[in-house]
């Protein structure tokens, strides 16, 4: 066996090369995510300090829903999709962990603190979301399974129609009046259209989609943010009153189902990449659309958790990838 030494031999391997494509997809991955939290607490200021300019926009927030849901197709490719066939235990257990933890955490924290009734259906409605856009980004941060991360958002967001109708009456109708029939329809028309449609685009223009793919997170985080913005100038007038209890809310909400995302994994006896994965696809929410719901079906004071929802947990998101990137990883 040859020894190793400061200068490699002509018997000696070369390093492995960094490869550049990954080298550049997790410099823009950090970049993104250092700035999307920006952009979405400059947006929930302006909304807060100009409502007049953006409360006019409160129609539009279905359409905006819509492109992002259309640029999250456009990033799916058949082997995501076949990869929840190759491992149909651990995306099952992300998708049951996911529609279990979170609306089950947003209605006994909503009891628990006393919330009113629409900001208890709002909290409530944000858990009943699929898994959250920017939850790969994260994985991919955090060294986890990405692949599983993908799997599991895709799936999530494919059967919302009807889990997160059923699940927000079922646990917010003591509340408000819940009407699960124009909810499915709304979730069709915004969610999953959309994302079907970004498939087939990707699938029949792929040298098109491929030129502009680089562009996908940032046009997502600039629509996010510009909901953001409207929902909190809905809200403007009660965000002084009801902005402590919300924030409280939605850090105890999101901190649940990071730690009981994970926890999940590990029950489940995944690995720790599959556990990494897991923490973020419980508890990263898809809150444009939980805002785009609660903006339509109930009031723009019901929104304010989602609001809220998506400025914290990318936030914390962000941090808790960074703390797991920073440990090394068990199995």
């Amino acid at each position: 066996m040859l020894e190793a030494t400061n200068t490699p031999s002509k018997t000696e391997e070369p390093a492995a090369p960094v490869n550049p494509a990954l080298a550049a997809e997790a410099k823009i991955a950090r970049i993104a995510v250092t700035v999307f939290p920006l952009l979405v607490v400059v947006a929930g200021v302006l909304g807060f300090l100009i409502p007049d300019l953006f409360k006019p926009m409160g129609v539009a927030v279905p359409y905006l829903l819509g492109v992002i849901m259309f640029c999250m197709g456009l990033t799916l490719t058949p082997p995501d999709f076949a990869s929840v066939a190759r491992r149909p235990w651990a995306v099952a257990l992300g998708i049951v962990a996911h529609y279990v933890i979170m609306p089950g955490a947003g209605w006994l924290i909503a009891v628990l603190l006393q919330l009113p009734p629409e900001l208890a259906v709002g909290l409530i409605l944000v858990g009943c979301a699929p898994s959250g856009t920017a939850s790969n980004v994260m994985a991919f941060l955090a060294k986890g399974d990405v692949a599983l991360s993908v799997a599991v958002a895709s799936v999530s967001t494919l059967i919302a129609p009807i889990v997160t109708p059923t699940l927000t009456l079922f646990l917010a109708g003591s509340f408000l009046h819940i009407d699960a029939g124009a909810m499915v329809m709304d979730i069709v028309k915004t969610v999953l259209l959309p994302v079907i449609a970004g498939l087939l685009a990707r699938l029949f223009l792929s040298k098109l989609v491929a030129k502009v793919l680089p562009a996908l997170p940032w046009a997502s985080a600039v629509v996010i943010s510009l909901i953001v913005a409207i929902v909190v100038a809905g809200s403007a007038s009660k965000i002084v009153a009801a902005g402590a209890i919300v924030f409280l809310a939605v850090v105890l909400h999101n901190g649940f189902g990071l730690g009981l995302g994970y926890l999940a994994g590990k029950l489940g006896r995944l690995d720790d990449k599959a556990r990494r994965a897991l923490a973020f696809e419980v508890g990263m929410q898809n809150s444009g659309l939980a805002a785009t719901l609660a903006t339509a079906h109930f009031s723009p004071l019901a929104a304010l958790p989602s609001a809220v929802f998506s400025l914290w947990h990318n936030i914390s998101g962000a941090i808790v990838a960074a703390w797991l990137a920073r440990r090394p990883l068990k199995d």
